[in-house]
């Protein structure tokens, strides 16, 4: 079988993992490399020993009819544009989350993806990890029973990346669409994927990304320019989602935030039995009239592994095997989702879905 010819669309830091979970795929072929920043464009090129290289994305689609799929991995306010021009010249794409920098966006998504019958996956990594898998095993096993209360944190002390990550034109947000998308998402999916019916927001924008401090950060957009950077973000966002099956999700992300350590966890609260992923996942239940703790000896917590696991399926549903872990649909819901926390934080008050 002739192998899949990819194309990058994006080659920042993200694009990494693309890249490495393909190479490390034997039904694809790095084929051509697309970036704004012809610098990054050239050294990206020259470690992957990519030729065919191009600083526009719709030139790219021109010239290469040849390609059968794309990972769209460009600041947040070019994936739409760049999924929906790849899908109308007939690619599959995968697209790194946040989908789009709201509903409609990712809606107009999913309509192209639908009218050009191709695929169209969605870079909600979490889905793929050990922890995932042997939550959502406890889950439909029974052993939570109802699962009706949770908790998504996703805190950073010094973690505004700065670069495009601090624009709001380029990213829709800060720390709500960058982080808090990975933990809603991950709660939700683990809880059934319910439908969110209802959410209250807040967000706050009070120490913006601390380029005044001597400490460093723990991740840093390709293009930070430090002073120069704009940074007009939320800096913190809490919500609390409620869904139709009447679980309720508090959420708690930032960018810049004085607490004592960066923090990310999820807990779920069952009827039998909770569930708690810092990092690595453990039980908490009852056993024979006694509150009990287990651990697991494998390791679970999110390693990184689940980049290419994420390709991997992508690549299997364009063969024509399995179905997408991450779809429209769920970009879709996650957007609806961060919208209304906007909304909410703008208004001041509750948003129904």
């Amino acid at each position: 079988m002739e192998k899949l010819k990819i194309g990058v669309i994006g080659v920042g830091n993200i694009s990494s993992a693309h890249i490495d979970g393909y190479r490390a795929n034997p039904d694809c072929e790095l084929y051509a490399f697309c970036d704004i920043n012809e610098k990054t464009l050239t050294e990206k090129g020259k470690k992957y020993g990519i030729e065919r290289l191009y600083a526009d994305h719709k030139k790219m689609l021109a010239a290469l009819p040849e390609l059968d799929a794309v990972s769209v991995c460009t600041w947040n306010n070019a994936h739409a544009e760049c999924t929906i021009d790849a899908l109308n010249a007939g690619k599959h794409v995968f697209c790194e989350k946040p989908m789009a920098m709201n509903a409609a966006q990712a809606k107009s998504m999913k309509k192209a993806a639908e009218k050009a019958g191709k695929v169209l996956g969605i870079g909600f990594v979490r889905r793929h990890g050990r922890d995932t898998e042997l939550a959502r095993e406890l889950v439909e096993d029974g052993k939570t029973g109802e699962i009706y209360y949770g908790k998504a944190t996703y805190i950073r002390r010094n973690g505004n990346p700065g670069g495009w990550f601090g624009n709001k034109s380029l990213s829709g947000g800060g720390p709500l669409i960058d982080l808090g998308v990975h933990v809603i998402d991950l709660a939700r999916y683990i809880a059934g994927n319910p439908k969110p019916v209802s959410v209250y927001g807040a967000t706050f924008t009070k120490l913006y990304n601390r380029i005044e401090l001597k400490d460093s950060k723990g991740y840093v957009s390709a293009g930070y320019n430090g002073k120069n950077d704009v940074c007009d973000v939320e800096d913190l966002a809490s919500a609390l989602i409620r869904f139709d099956n009447g679980f309720v999700l508090a959420l708690e992300t930032s960018y810049s935030l004085n607490v004592g350590q960066d923090q990310g966890k999820v807990e779920l609260f069952g009827t039998k039995g909770g569930i708690e992923i810092n990092p690595d996942l453990s039980f908490h239940t009852e056993y024979e009239g006694r509150l009990a703790d287990i651990h697991f000896p494998s390791p679970t917590a999110f390693d990184g592994s689940e980049y290419a696991k994420e390709i991997d399926n992508f690549v299997s549903v364009i063969r024509g095997k399995g179905r997408l872990v991450a779809d429209a649909d769920d970009g879709i819901e996650l957007m609806r989702i961060l919208d209304a926390i906007y909304e909410s934080a703008r208004t001041g008050h509750e948003v129904i879905l």
